[in-house]
């Protein structure tokens, strides 16, 4: 008789265990959500901030705020992260929130203490109508391709670690990524938005160098490659509509897009001289 009472009392917590566990869980989730939340809004608030700084900057300057490095480095940020408020607003999708902002921030930081230029009236070669078109088109399509480089790249950081596979270092940052299919979805939308924008301003800069320089085309560095970018965006969605290409090896494509896009903006206006050398350093 004590033997089924000690047998019935045993039952009835094992029986208990999963719905207290369940319970925990779900608090532990709730609790998640609202730091999720909480933080989503203190980046919605850095973002206005950020806003209203390029707007100030073009107040006080009397132009469009992107007439040197520093603020092109700004506007390209300030669009990566409008970009991902659109697309990161989904509960599951939050956990990319660190990998976007790790980039804006050391862009920001590297903007702010190394290329920072009082601001001042442009250069003479930059005052054109097609300036804002150009430049304003070129950073929209920087500012998708940042999102988009940055899901590929979780997503193969995803596939190496499996969902329940994780290990090591890198498992403990692959563990909270979402799905790779998620990832993988994400970075190919964003890419499908990168690919005309970024052409059409490349385009807009031919038609404005014919109207400068007499030509369409220089083959000046940062022309090339910029050229490059938009090529391989164009492989990057090629091959992931191709069997075979579609899964890690298309994700490389793009991470190496995004790794020429930052190339170009850094190097090849800091290192190389060309007709684009307009980094306004003091």
């Amino acid at each position: 008789r004590g033997g089924s009472r000690a047998r019935s009392l045993w039952g009835r917590v094992a029986h208990d265990r999963p719905v207290m566990s369940q319970a925990e869980l779900d608090a532990r989730q709730d609790s998640v959500d609202r730091l999720g939340t909480f933080g989503q809004g203190v980046v919605f608030l850095g973002l206005l901030f950020h806003a209203a700084c390029v707007i100030l900057r073009g107040l006080s300057a009397h132009r469009f705020p992107w007439g040197n490095l520093y603020e092109y480095v700004a506007l390209v940020s300030l669009v990566a992260m409008i970009v991902a408020t659109v697309v990161l607003t989904k509960r599951k999708n939050r956990i990319m929130w660190p990998w976007v902002l790790t980039p804006v921030v050391a862009l920001l930081f590297y903007g702010g203490m190394k290329l920072y230029a009082a601001s001042a009236p442009v250069v003479p070669a930059l005052q054109s109508y097609w300036f804002p078109i150009h430049v304003s088109t070129v950073s929209i399509g920087a500012g998708f391709g940042l999102i988009s480089g940055m899901c590929s790249l979780a997503y193969i950081v995803r596939m190496f670690q499996p969902v329940g596979e994780e290990h090591g270092i890198v498992g403990k940052i692959a563990g909270p990524l979402p799905s790779a299919k998620r990832l993988d979805r994400l970075a190919y939308r964003t890419a499908v938005v990168a690919f005309p924008i970024f052409g059409l301003g490349v385009i807009f800069g031919a038609i404005w160098a014919e109207s400068a320089w007499g030509r369409f085309w220089n083959w000046d560095p940062k022309e090339t490659m910029s050229f490059v970018t938009w090529i391989l965006y164009a492989a990057y969605l090629h091959a992931r509509a191709t069997t075979g290409w579609k899964d890690q090896r298309a994700a490389w494509i793009n991470v190496v897009a995004f790794g020429i896009m930052v190339f170009n903006l850094f190097f090849i206006n800091l290192v190389v001289s060309g007709l684009h050398s307009y980094a306004g350093l003091n």
